[in-house]
């Protein structure tokens, strides 16, 4: 049974749909992506453990670290073996890490809990992020932007699902939960309940993608499909680079750098969103912005971070990679700058602009496959993808701490205005000022890390027989002397 997972065996007939592949990716993506809808029962678990908001946020620091380390680790493997396998142990990880912090939960071991979701969630999150991308990317040669929008916009929506799906399984479990108020918090047995419950549920609608994933034949190509077309935009390059070449070359940091810098940026404002809108509309200390509304303005946020990456990595088909980049990146300037001084003065500006930096923020997820395939080709780009996403763990770690560093240097939260947010935007503007300088210095990637060619290789195999062919004429004349 197990064999129906090798790469071989997942080979499309004739006449399959390409469009067949972006749900089954999607099926992944948004079960992985309920990593964002953890601070949904985090006051649940505080309360449940009887510890302080550090101690339950480092679950989720876990399980992005891993995501990174997961994918840059296990992505040569990733690429050897194919999207099913790869997309069965990503579920088979991710259903676990759900089960033992489930266990941890039961048996109050807060350890358990790291263990499970934080670690062993954490390697199902980087290796099912990775595992559709090679594969969409070769069945949409013409339009690698919208293929890998498409599923990695899952990841950005996987916590709008989970939120609301989690909080009415908590009131489900436990009718003493409230979720409709935020200061409610869920029973043990109610979390215990809801992590099996998720885990054996997201399990069942990753084998959909599992059953239905498919790699293209060696030879297909949509039809009307032009590979010189494509080859001559710039950067654009129709050679391959291994993920081990990859890493060698000056244009796959300068990436490193652009991605680092757009997601530092963007998810400082995404970890602080609830209080941040509050704080910013507060007066004589008491805010004009309610509980209930910055809640609505997070998923508002969510939404919008789901639909750039789906528009914005389409749009990089049209006008290229990096200069959606310097879009992302030099107007994500503007705007940071525009909410440090003018985003508390109309809580219709200040939502635009921050649902704006969201867009551009889901936008560097998406588009960053098809920039890789750009420059390094399809032959590992699922592999490079996974070197680059430590990017993203350590960018994860970086976003919170600058943000929280300066505010707990301004006051005690409940406390804080707009004023206190200024030193910590204007930093974002620097690191995207980064980032911008970093997207203009990417070059294409030279020669010699490419992969030989396959007439190379006719060529190289033609020269090794005739060499072969002489030095076998010489042992013959050699042996014909001695005789004689």
């Amino acid at each position: 049974m197990l064999s129906a997972l090798d790469r071989r065996h997942t080979v499309a007939p004739p006449g399959y749909s390409r469009w067949l592949i972006p749900p089954a990716a999607l099926a992944i993506h948004l079960c992985i992506g309920q990593v964002y809808a953890t601070s949904v029962y985090k006051n649940s678990l505080i309360a449940h453990f009887d510890t302080g908001q550090t101690a339950i946020g480092v679950i989720f620091s876990i399980a992005i670290v891993m995501l990174g380390l997961s994918a840059a680790v296990a992505g040569t493997w990733v690429e050897a073996n194919g999207p099913r396998k790869a997309m069965f142990v990503s579920a088979c990880f991710w259903a676990t890490g759900f089960l033992v912090g489930s266990l941890g939960i039961a048996t109050k071991q807060l350890w358990l809990l790291y263990l499970g979701y934080g670690l062993l969630g954490g390697i199902g999150l980087g290796i099912g992020y990775i595992s559709p991308v090679s594969t969409l990317i070769k069945w949409f040669p013409d339009r690698p932007g919208l293929a890998t929008g498409l599923a990695i916009m899952g990841f950005g929506g996987g916590a709008m699902v989970a939120s609301p799906l989690s909080r009415q399984l908590l009131s489900f479990y436990d009718s003493g939960y409230d979720p409709a108020n935020a200061g409610s918090t869920a029973s043990g047995s109610a979390l215990v309940w809801l992590f099996v419950t998720l885990g054996l549920g997201y399990f069942v609608i990753m084998m959909f993608g599992v059953a239905n994933v498919r790699v293209p034949a060696p030879d297909w190509r949509p039809a009307g499909f032009d590979p010189a077309a494509v080859a001559a935009k710039p950067l654009v390059t129709t050679a391959n680079v291994s993920a081990a070449n990859a890493v060698k070359t000056r244009s796959f940091w300068l990436l490193w750098v652009v991605l680092f810098c757009n997601v530092t940026a963007g998810i400082g404002i995404l970890e602080q969103a609830s209080p941040m809108i509050q704080d910013f509309f507060r007066d004589n200390g008491t805010s004009a912005v309610t509980v209930a509304a910055a809640g609505g303005f997070v998923g508002l946020l969510s939404l919008f971070n789901m639909a750039g990456r789906f528009a914005w990595s389409s749009t990089s088909d049209v006008i290229g990679r990096k200069p959606i980049y310097l879009v992302y990146l030099g107007v994500g300037m503007v705007l940071y700058a525009l909410l440090a001084l003018v985003g508390q003065t109309s809580t219709a500006l200040f939502v635009l602009l921050a649902c704006v930096i969201l867009s551009f923020y889901g936008g560097g997820f998406a588009t960053v496959p098809a920039y890789l395939r750009d420059l390094f080709g399809t032959f590992q780009v699922g592999a490079i993808h996974g070197r680059l996403l430590t990017a993203w763990s350590a960018a994860g770690i970086a976003g919170p701490l600058i943000v929280n560093g300066f505010l707990d240097a301004q006051g005690e939260p409940g406390s804080l205005t707009a004023a206190a947010y200024r030193p910590a935007l204007f930093t974002m503007v620097g690191v995207l000022a980064v980032g911008f300088v970093a997207n203009l210095l990417v070059r294409p990637v030279p020669q010699r890390y490419h992969e030989p060619s396959a007439e190379q290789n006719t060529q190289r195999d033609a020269d090794g027989n005739a060499d072969r062919d002489v030095d076998e004429d010489e042992d013959t004349t050699a042996q014909r002397s001695g005789t004689r």
